[in-house]
């Protein structure tokens, strides 16, 4: 049986998922002092394409021939989408009454292709559908490599507390983001990144800026 692809021309789905947790993990590395933002991110990027598992994306994606193939919304099908089986799955793992932690990365990993929504009248709505669970249990059925599916040593801890919260899951979601497309791109053009080198510090940036603001 074929291994598992994230997207056409190879790309191995189990591969592009710890590519996509090592790089946000990364990414967020600065965000507290305590390494605990890159466990999020780390289990974010692992997670986030859970629902590519299921045997109707792999059907999909072994027909397909274009760079947003990925993309959940540009095509069509319920069978292909593949957001919710890892917020569900997080949920599950890591949420416990009145310590609801997991939502924390369904925020993250249903919004990795749509955008942050609401939980009221938005997420919890979409995630109690029978779409979505239909489509976590397919992805669990295709027996996901175990590191993937695991938490391992995660610290349940928000750094900053309540008042930095919004902006710290905004922060982590921009590092789940950028981990994603950037590991998609270099599979479809691997030569981009080192196209994009060159460019002039911030601090030259905002100097030229000023400049011409000036003038």
């Amino acid at each position: 049986m074929s291994e598992p692809l994230a997207h056409s021309g190879g790309h191995l789905l189990a591969d592009h998922l710890r590519a996509v947790a090592e790089t946000a993990a990364s990414f967020s590395s600065n965000l507290d002092a305590t390494s605990v933002s890159e466990r999020w991110a780390c289990l974010a990027g692992l997670w986030h394409d859970l629902g590519k598992y299921r045997p109707g994306f792999q059907r999909y994606v072994r027909q397909a021939d274009n760079a947003d193939e990925h993309i959940e919304g540009k095509v069509g099908g319920r069978e292909k989408t593949h957001s919710a089986a890892g917020a569900l799955w997080a949920m599950q793992q890591l949420s416990k009454p009145n310590q609801p932690y997991g939502n924390i990365l369904v925020y993250l990993i249903a919004a990795h292709h749509a955008g942050l929504d609401d939980w009221d009248g938005g997420l919890k709505e979409r995630l109690q559908s029978d779409d979505a669970v239909l489509e976590l249990k397919e992805a669990l059925d295709a027996n996901p490599p175990a590191d993937v599916l695991a938490h391992g040593d995660l610290v349940a801890q928000i750094p900053g507390g309540p008042a930095g919260f919004a902006l710290w899951v905004r922060l982590l979601l921009s590092c789940l983001v950028d981990a994603d497309f950037l590991d998609t791109e270099a599979h479809f053009d691997a030569g981009q990144p080192t196209r994009r080198e060159g460019f002039p510090a911030l601090n030259q940036m905002r100097r030229a800026f000023d400049a011409h603001i000036a003038y």
